[in-house]
């Protein structure tokens, strides 16, 4: 059981940042707007977690202007995506109790 905890990582703790990371492992990447009407999070509240997974490194972030209107996009980096394939293989053994 100790093991499988081990697994468990921090910055998928807030559902926030699980769901950010979520929509990035099955798509190429997802903008602003699209994360915060995906997740029901408020500006802050998606740009502090934001903020979190690309200071682990798990997500990268480009920021570019859409005509004249600025786009943030997010995208899941390589060694966010191996984090967070551990984490939930660890949540899966952990409810099978292997």
């Amino acid at each position: 059981m100790k093991n499988i905890l081990a697994h468990i990582n921090k910055a998928f703790d807030h559902r926030v940042r699980l769901g950010i990371m979520s929509v990035l492992m099955v798509n190429e990447f997802a903008d602003f707007k699209t994360l915060k009407e995906i997740l029901g999070a408020t500006d802050g509240n998606l740009a502090s977690h934001a903020k979190a997974l690309e200071k682990a490194t798990y997500i990268r972030v480009e920021k570019q202007f859409v005509g004249r209107k600025p786009n943030t996009r997010y995208y899941a980096t390589d060694a966010g995506k191996e984090a967070f394939e551990k984490h939930i293989e660890a949540l899966e053994r952990l409810l099978k109790k292997e």
